[in-house]
């Protein structure tokens, strides 16, 4: 267990509520999750001279207070619900309430090593909008299901016409989010750059640019990992089990698989070669196109890494 000199305070956040303990106290308190509310905390923080802040992912109600904290100047940890669950369970506790779980939350943070640093707040504006138009997306797939199960030539047309509207609204959302991009140089030079690798295009270069800014940064294996895509032994004893991949960012996984679709039979001559190999050597479909996602996803990473398109490291390589 990690010790800590740091005080830490846990927030159980709820759309109305923030509910607040000390780590390794029964100092408590609760306010409103508005403006009023975060200024009280802040207040009520530095009383008590907490320093770090930890809460959980709860649909979106914890953005306004963790930024209106990390304005204040404390460290803020956004925790993954399944981080809290698996603590819990490691404390061996079972009992749920608003004021139980601020108290595991705080434990939970201060055992952290470190914090991760804040997202930019840019993409953080993008990443809603990206899930709108994911959202819009869906509902044009049920709808063109749905047609299927009609034969009633007034309801088909009422169901033609929504997958219509649907289609308008995803161009005018996709168009009005790359405008968005195009207004800062740094976030245009990255979407180039992820591009300029054969097989991926705008609609899923803008999703790697959103979901996973710290490509560039990582080692093949980490990239691969935080998108879901590494595959995981379960080996046990003599007994070797099917690796599968699990976790990580499944909006990007499912972008990269849909990308890696096309690209594997016609665009990367790279993912072609290797989906052939895969193949022939046994793998069935699901496998290979997972691996050509892996693939692409490094060859994303590796362009950002070294600053140059993939035309020229095609060329040098």
């Amino acid at each position: 267990m990690v010790e800590s000199t740091t005080k830490t305070a846990g927030i159980d956040v709820s759309k109305a509520r923030l509910d607040v303990e000390i780590a390794g106290s029964a100092i408590r308190t609760s306010a409103s999750n508005d403006a009023q509310g975060h200024a009280e905390l802040i207040k009520w923080f530095k009383d008590h001279g907490v320093t770090r802040i930890g809460m959980e992912a709860s649909g979106g109600y914890e953005r306004a207070p963790a930024e209106a904290f990390r304005k204040a100047g404390f460290e803020v940890a956004l925790l993954q619900p399944r981080q809290v669950r698996a603590y819990a369970t490691y404390r061996l506790k079972r009992a749920k309430n608003d004021r139980i779980d601020a108290g595991l939350i705080a434990r939970c943070t201060a055992e952290l090593e470190s914090v991760r640093a804040p997202r930019d707040l840019r993409l953080a504006a993008m990443d809603e909008h990206l899930r709108l138009i994911e959202q819009i997306e869906d509902d044009h797939a049920r709808m063109k299901t749905r047609r299927e199960a009609y034969r009633t030539r007034r309801l088909k047309g009422c169901i033609d016409r929504e997958v219509a509207r649907l289609d308008r609204r995803i161009e005018a959302e996709r168009a009005l989010l790359v405008k968005e991009i195009f207004k800062h140089e740094d976030l245009v030079r990255r979407l180039q750059l992820i591009e300029s690798v054969e097989g991926v295009g705008r609609r899923t270069a803008c999703t790697l640019l959103i979901l996973m800014p710290e490509l560039g940064s990582l080692t093949r294996e980490e990239a691969a990992s935080l998108a879901g895509l590494a595959p995981f032994d379960d080996d046990t004893g003599k007994r070797r089990g099917e690796r599968h991949i699990a976790g990580g960012r499944f909006r990007v996984r499912r972008a990269l698989y849909n990308a890696a679709l096309p690209a594997s039979f016609r665009w990367n001559p790279r993912l072609i070669a290797l989906y052939r190999r895969l193949t022939t050597n046994g793998r069935n479909h699901k496998q290979a196109l997972v691996a050509c996602a892996r693939k692409l996803l490094i060859f994303v990473n590796t362009v950002l890494a070294r600053g140059s398109d993939w035309e020229k490291q095609a060329t040098a390589g």
